[in-house]
């Protein structure tokens, strides 16, 4: 329990209050929350059989998260290039294609 408030801590940085106010910092605490459940899940569904089964927070949003793409949108799809240079385009097009298979619905999380 302790790694999974430190890696929060740390990777999405709950502990960062930058508003004056209760309310807008509490805001900004949920959503660090709700953000850790998603990459967790994220971890736990689509990363399995990456190398990014054991990875962080941190390593997974600065790795996969964060690349340089090109976005095309059209009437009838969004379209996504990425460089052909991208060191983890592999792990990327697994995450998508689990992604994609996952059923429309909300997942909860026991």
């Amino acid at each position: 329990m302790e790694n999974c408030l430190k890696e929060q801590k740390l990777g999405l940085k709950s502990d960062r209050t930058s508003t004056q106010t209760f309310e807008g910092n509490q805001l900004r605490l949920w959503f660090a929350s709700i953000a850790y459940v998603l990459m967790n899940a994220l971890r736990e569904q689509c990363l399995t059989k990456t190398e990014f089964q054991n990875a962080t927070v941190e390593t997974i949003r600065t790795k996969l998260l964060k690349l340089g793409a090109v976005i095309t949108i059209t009437k009838r799809r969004v379209l996504i290039a990425i460089s052909s240079a991208c060191p983890y385009k592999e792990s990327f097009a697994t995450v998508y294609k689990c992604l994609s298979q996952l059923p429309n619905q909300l997942l909860i999380m026991t």
